[in-house]
């Protein structure tokens, strides 16, 4: 399976005030995926997809800012988590390139810590 194949949003402004964000995934993603049983591993797209084109910096019942959250990896600024049953996918936004930018995506066991999942 390759991110390459399928079609994720694109950047482009419907109004001032709205923008469809690009989505695009980190190296490691592919690789967090492939680990996933290809039912879960869709509906994590699908959510992906649907969540994250408008407005991925909003808070909402599925999408939390991590405050205080250092990850392994870089950033662009502070991380999200959106939650897709016990899954989680983590990313970061670039409002000024319109850009949604997927770190990794992983498996939250319940009573587990982000931290420790990272």
């Amino acid at each position: 399976m390759s991110l390459a194949h399928r079609p994720i949003a694109s950047h482009r402004c419907i109004c001032e005030d709205m923008c469809v964000y690009e989505i695009r995934f980190a190296e490691g993603v592919e690789e967090d995926l492939r680990k996933i049983r290809i039912y879960y591993r869709n509906q994590i797209l699908d959510a992906i997809e649907e969540q994250l084109v408008h407005e991925p910096d909003i808070r909402t019942r599925n999408r939390k800012l991590l405050e205080n959250l250092i990850p392994p990896w870089q950033t662009v600024a502070s991380i999200w988590e959106l939650r897709i049953g016990e899954y989680r996918v983590f990313y970061d936004v670039s409002p000024t390139e319109s850009v949604v930018y997927v770190r990794a995506v992983r498996r939250k066991a319940r009573g587990s810590k982000t931290e420790d999942i990272l």
